[in-house]
């Protein structure tokens, strides 16, 4: 074996390893970015029933916050 073709084949794991590394961060932060927005967002409140009773096609919400 040729020099320049050992020193190929001896980049091959770190570049794998590199790879790895983007790939996990890119999964973390998009993990922590979801998280982010769940905490962060309050939803605005939908209109529904108030009362119990049955319209067509209308629901009530079972634990009206708003």
């Amino acid at each position: 074996m040729t020099a320049s073709l050992m020193a190929k084949r001896a980049k091959w794991p770190l570049l794998a390893w590199l790879l790895v590394a983007v790939v996990l961060l890119v999964v973390v932060a998009a993990n922590a970015h979801l998280v982010y927005v769940a905490v962060a967002s309050q939803p605005d409140c939908v209109a529904h029933l108030k009362e119990a009773g049955s319209q067509a096609g209308e629901y009530r919400a079972a634990k009206p916050a708003c």
